[in-house]
């Protein structure tokens, strides 16, 4: 269960405390994030949604440690993220934390496997080890045949599905996701909706998504609501079966 103002108990996956974040623009000092609490238990699939503006991107950007707030702490994982050098971070991240964005971001040059097992490249695990990771990856997102085909010979589903596979070849344990079906036809969002959704409730991935789709938060097992850098109203949450249906 996602608690957007918990007790100071138990031991979220994700909990942040008076997280503000200030950008300045010349002179101006613009708020967009305030005083924002939240804790979210390991294995949720988690939507936010609001108006363009609201914080939804710099949220997950702090989450991720892309990025560390004006005031309030973050912990993810067990770590606390503003204790950590950028250096530390990136390390950090590598270990915890995949991305999935609306640009799929895949190396034109290389197949989807080659993509799929590109960050394994900077570990210390063997090529035998990267290939049956990267292999595993590809199978869980439906794409096994398609290994050895380049991002121009994929659909725009597929390609986001490769992206996906990338995202969580090094197992995290959290999986960020912003926009991630903003540019695929309703079959395409529809399947990656669903991976996300197994993921979450078979594999214990904590899946944090961004969209502007009500569609789409209907795999989520809880929506939060965002307006001008607050959580706002009750969060609404969803049954399993609800979402799987």
């Amino acid at each position: 269960m996602v608690r957007v103002d918990a007790p100071d108990n138990g031991q979220p996956i994700i909990r942040a405390r008076g997280l503000d974040k200030k950008y300045h623009r010349g002179e101006e000092e613009i708020d967009v994030l305030r005083g924002l609490n939240l804790d979210v238990e390991a294995g949720e699939f988690v939507a936010f949604m609001g108006p363009s503006g609201s914080g939804k991107t710099t949220l997950l950007n702090l989450l991720g440690g892309l990025d560390l707030p004006s005031a309030g702490t973050i912990e993810v994982a067990g770590t606390d993220l503003s204790r950590l050098s950028r250096r530390q971070r990136a390390a950090w991240r590598a270990r915890h934390v995949g991305f999935v964005f609306q640009v799929y971001n895949l190396v034109p040059v290389l197949t989807a496997f080659r993509n799929v097992e590109l960050p394994l490249l900077l570990t210390s695990l063997s090529r035998t080890e990267r290939r049956t990771r990267a292999e595993t990856a590809l199978r869980i997102v439906g794409l096994e045949h398609r290994m050895r085909h380049f991002p121009r010979q994929l659909s725009g589903g597929e390609e986001q599905r490769v992206a996906l596979a990338r995202a969580i070849v090094a197992d995290p344990a959290v999986l960020l996701c912003d926009e991630p079906t903003g540019d695929l036809d309703r079959g395409a969002a529809d399947t990656v909706l669903e991976i996300l959704s197994l993921l979450a409730s078979e594999h214990g991935t904590t899946v944090l998504m961004v969209t502007h789709d009500p569609r789409a938060t209907e795999r989520a097992t809880t929506t939060l609501h965002l307006d001008k850098g607050i959580l706002v109203g009750d969060p609404e949450r969803h049954s399993r079966d609800g979402a799987d249906a």
